[in-house]
């Protein structure tokens, strides 16, 4: 009975730890909930199971499925062995390869499509146990083209009634479907009163999604320095749900606007305005619309120009005045009106008391007044020859003498202006005889066949000169010209012997004359000559006798004393005694040693 009971207890025992195996042993498939692939990517689906059979007792097969469709078959596994189903719209694209990890195997899909987009099913089954399956769906995904955008070209009012069109921004070819958002420099818009946002999407025959977004929206002149552009937010495989993004170019408006106010000012010339100028006016609202311009002189009714900018040429002191220009905006019925104020500054000729010509005698004082009316204050100087006389309207000259004569300069100018002056001249002869300034009497020797004299006579009238000669001949070929205290003139005297030339000046008061004592200096050419000749004669003789000698050999040596003889001379032999003391003396012996007489060397 004891061994009966305790058969009962290990039979039970073995019973339970039976199914204890059973449960730790059963076979189970693990797979992922979805794969994320790119479009035309390779795709990697595992399947990994637990079995304590072997590899080669295992059944796999691999299905799937659209849906809550039917599922159809892929391929299948047994042991090493694998069979594709030809008939499957994966036969060409896939491949099924046992991984690293122990009892896992992987279904790649090549090429991945959009309608890959479905349910993969892995079915195990082993020789003892029945089969268990688990399923991947797998998630697709297609970068989109970069986006676009497209402005409009027109101007937009901000007066406009309804809403403006601003752009369209397009984005093709993506999946899932893209997002479009449009910005305005750097603020999301949204659907509001003043935006609206409409978004338009295509299915593309590939599968694919195009998006077109419309923004319109109530503008206003800020906006006319606004950015547009659009962002465009987009999926890819992973990247654990965070979109990608994409932004447009950025695009500006033209945004028509109307003035609130309008400007007008004095273009050119900067500064003051003086008589004789060209002066610009121009006027110009703060708006774009179409508007109106016109300027009108105040002063006179009558003269109203149509334009914004008005050009008055040459002007005069009768410019001088206000101008007013006006803006109408014509869209709004709406004006504008501006003034400026323009003045001409002027400066009167100078008046100079006493004017032009003044006559004074030696010794008396005049004073000279110079002054010009002028809009500014003035500065006036008075000059002679460049030289300043005065620094102040009034201009005395004392103890006047011919020196004095002369033209005075009044030169009137404005400080303030540029080129604003004016001038006045003053001419003043002092009366009086003639005084030649050269001496009475100047002598003068040359040996030049002609001479120029000059004579400089003042006195006023202005004196006359003539050149005469001691027998009262009168030199006709002299010039005059008029100085500031007198006259000036110059002769050319053609000399050939000793002569006096008188220079003579005369007015109504009276005469003076200085006399010119020429003396010429004669020179023979024919003697100069004749000694030219002689020196070259004499030089070539003693040429001669040299180079006579130096052929021979008998030239004296350093010593400065050589003897030369020869016990027997013929007829034609030649002896040659030098000496030399301090002096050297030559003897040139005649025929068979008779001395040849000094007269006939």
């Amino acid at each position: 009975m004891a061994v009966r009971n305790t058969a009962s207890l290990l039979a039970g025992l073995l019973l339970v730890l039976f199914h204890t195996w059973r449960a730790w042993a059963a076979l189970e498939v693990y797979m992922n909930d979805t794969v994320e692939v790119a479009l035309k990517g390779t795709a990697k689906i595992t399947c990994r199971y637990t079995s304590e059979e072997g590899r080669g007792s295992m059944d796999i097969q691999w299905f799937f499925r659209k849906g809550t469709g039917e599922r159809h078959k892929i391929c299948e596994q047994v042991g090493m062995m694998t069979t594709i189903n030809r008939t499957s719209p994966y036969a060409n694209r896939i491949s099924v390869n046992d991984t690293e990890t122990p009892a896992e195997v992987a279904l790649s899909i090549r090429d991945v499509q959009l309608s890959d987009e479905v349910d993969f099913i892995c079915r195990v089954k082993s020789i003892s146990e029945d089969h268990v399956e688990g399923h991947t769906t797998l998630k697709v995904f297609g970068k989109p083209d970069h986006p676009t955008i497209e402005g409009v070209t027109t101007g937009i009012s901000v007066n406009a009634d309804s809403l403006s069109k601003i752009g369209t921004c397009e984005v093709r070819n993506g999946y899932p479907k893209p997002k479009i958002t449009w910005y305005k420099n750097t603020t999301p818009l949204r659907n509001t009163d003043n935006v609206n946002v409409e978004t338009s999407t295509t299915s593309e025959s590939s599968g694919l999604f195009s998006v077109k977004s419309d923004l319109t929206m109530k503008v206003d002149r800020k906006d006319k320095d606004a950015t547009f552009y659009c962002e465009v937010n987009y999926y890819l495989p992973g990247t654990n749900g965070i979109m990608m993004m994409m932004e447009t170019t950025k695009i500006n408006i033209t945004v028509i606007y109307p003035s609130t106010f309008v400007d007008f000012w004095i273009e050119s010339p900067k500064g003051r305005i003086k008589e004789g100028d060209t002066v610009e006016l121009r006027c110009r609202g703060d708006g774009n619309a179409v508007e109106t311009y016109s300027i009108k002189d105040l002063k006179n009714d009558d003269v109203t120009w149509e334009v914004d900018k008005v050009v008055l040429e040459n002007v005069t002191r009768l410019d001088s005045g206000e101008y007013e220009c006006t803006l109408t905006n014509i869209d709004i019925y709406e004006e504008f009106s501006n003034r400026t104020a323009v003045f001409v500054n002027y400066l009167d000729e100078a008046v100079l008391n006493p004017s032009d010509t003044v006559l004074m005698d030696k010794g008396d004082t005049i004073t000279a007044t110079c002054n010009a009316l002028s809009s500014l204050q003035t500065n006036t100087a008075w000059f002679k020859n460049n030289k300043k006389m005065s620094k102040d309207h009034s201009l005395i000259l004392e103890a006047a003498t011919f020196d004095t004569s002369g033209t005075y300069l009044c030169v009137v100018t404005v400080p303030e202006v540029e080129g604003m002056e004016t001038r006045g001249s003053l001419h003043v002869h002092v009366k009086g005889k003639p005084e030649i300034q050269e001496k009475d009497i100047n002598e003068i020797e040359t040996s030049d066949e002609t001479i120029i004299l000059s004579c400089h006579a003042k006195g006023y009238p202005t004196p006359k000169i003539t050149w005469t000669t001691s027998e009262g001949k009168v030199i006709n070929s002299g010039s005059q010209m008029e100085t500031d205290s007198g006259a000036k003139s110059q002769v050319t005297v053609q000399l050939t012997s000793d002569v006096t030339v008188f220079c003579n000046a005369s007015n109504e008061f009276d005469s003076d004359s200085v006399s010119f004592n020429i003396k010429v200096k004669i020179k023979s050419k024919g003697v100069v000559i004749a000694v030219i000749i002689i020196c070259i004669l004499l030089l070539a003789i003693l040429g001669s006798v040299l180079y006579f000698l130096y052929k021979k050999g008998k030239i004296c040596n350093r010593s400065g004393k050589q003897d030369i003889t020869k016990e027997k001379s013929s007829k034609d032999n030649i002896v040659v005694e030098m000496k030399s003391d301090n002096t050297e003396e030559a003897i040139l012996l005649g025929v068979n040693g008779d001395k040849t007489p000094p007269g006939d060397q």
